[in-house]
């Protein structure tokens, strides 16, 4: 793969509405879990989550659209907007009809969904709003993008599980080393704490029951983990290609050099137990960016957090890495926020790019007792300082979607 830059980010998460909050946060180690209270979750086995907060503060969206839209497409165009000032963009001064966007997200706009749902149930078909058809599905975002800045380039969105995100700015990357756009706003989305959201992730079985400890619930790696908590946000990136960023002058916070993806084929919902075909996204990703296993400075890890999830993670890098394993730091950064699903790889390149930025990985919080099936340096509950100039980022959707990015410092 030809470099493509990320000159611009935008991020919202339990963490923060801004990148400095956001990695003062996520860098310290302050965990942003907290119970569910917006409606009543206490009769689900899991209702924790990292919530939005301030959202309102930092929007420009009208009160009319916002009628029309679920809280997934207006986390995308707050993040996008921030993106594009963080790139220093002029869009009246460019080609909008080659100008694309590339998103992903795992569930939708559920939060719009269910109160249309439960009107048409109440109220018959009356009750329900007409944007109901436009708000809802993972696709709106992307279009909703569109529709504010009139950009009409080639674009798509991505559904893959926890996976989705990624893929989509690999794609993004791909498509720009064609020369089908001339930048990309890129990225991913997600508002699973409603109520059916939550229900369909507890009946999934991923997620962690510790609720009477929400901040200590989320553990990646660690022996006792139960699964992940689940949490909104939202994360964007402009994607330009080189010979634009010289003519533009613009700051990049780091390239993409190489992607790689397979399927396990195993079972709907658990990777493989092998982690054969995730480590062979793993090398395909560094064969795709010309490395050698010994140049990965960094691993930002999927850390789902589950016994069979992070066993066979730490499996696949083992494979891939061989006696580099356990010299190459790894870690979850969304162990502090909670699991976007399909907007984490988004989160986790902002996070990748800014532990990049500042030299140090952020932490594995909530790690307290080691598994003999996880011993690899998980940056465990403290930030490492570490000059990173090559990192590889992993996200894993559910039916053995494996993805693997790799990033390269400017």
């Amino acid at each position: 793969m030809n470099k493509i830059a990320i000159t611009g980010i935008g991020v919202i998460s339990p963490s923060g509405i801004d990148k400095r909050k956001f990695w003062s946060n996520i860098s310290h180690g302050r965990s942003a879990i907290e119970k569910i209270t917006r409606f009543d979750s206490s009769k689900y086995p899991s209702h924790i989550a990292g919530h939005v907060h301030e959202l309102d503060a930092y929007s420009s969206v009208s009160s009319r659209l916002l009628k029309k839209i679920d809280l997934f497409s207006h986390m995308a165009l707050v993040a996008s907007e921030m993106a594009i000032q963080d790139a220093k963009l002029d869009l009246t001064k460019e080609n909008l009809n080659r100008a694309g966007i590339f998103m992903g997200n795992a569930i939708g706009g559920w939060l719009y969904a269910e109160t249309e749902l439960r009107d048409l149930y109440l109220e018959g078909r009356e009750g329900v709003s007409p944007f109901m058809a436009s708000a809802w599905f993972p696709a709106a975002p992307q279009g909703q993008v569109s529709i504010h800045y009139q950009m009409k380039g080639y674009s798509k969105t991505v559904v893959a599980d926890r996976a989705s995100s990624l893929m989509a700015i690999a794609y993004g990357a791909r498509t720009l080393n064609r020369g089908k756009n001339d930048f990309i706003v890129a990225g991913g989305m997600e508002a699973p704490v409603t109520p059916y959201a939550l229900l369909c992730c507890n009946t999934s079985g991923v997620l962690t029951k510790r609720n009477d400890i929400p901040d200590r619930a989320y553990r990646p790696f660690d022996k006792n983990r139960d699964g992940f908590a689940i949490a909104e946000g939202a994360g964007i990136l402009i994607l330009e290609p080189q010979d634009r960023v010289k003519k533009r002058n613009a700051h990049v916070y780091a390239n993409i050099i190489g992607y790689g993806t397979t399927t396990d084929g195993v079972d709907r919902i658990d990777p493989a137990k092998d982690g054969k075909e995730l480590a062979n996204a793993i090398c395909m990703a560094l064969d795709d960016a010309g490395l050698a296993p010994k140049d990965i400075d960094y691993i930002c890890s999927d850390g789902a957090a589950t016994q069979v999830g992070d066993a066979t993670e730490t499996m696949a890098i083992k494979q891939a890495f061989n006696g580099y394993a356990k010299k190459i730091p790894i870690s979850a950064p969304k162990s502090v926020f909670g699991n976007m699903l399909g907007a984490s790889g988004a989160v986790d390149v902002i996070s990748t790019v800014l532990a990049m930025e500042h030299s140090m990985i952020p932490p594995t919080i909530n790690y307290v007792e080691q598994d003999p099936d996880c011993d690899l340096d998980y940056c465990p509950n403290l930030a490492q300082s570490k000059s990173i100039k090559n990192a590889l980022i992993i996200n894993r959707g559910r039916g053995g979607i494996n993805c693997v990015l790799v990033l390269q410092k400017a």
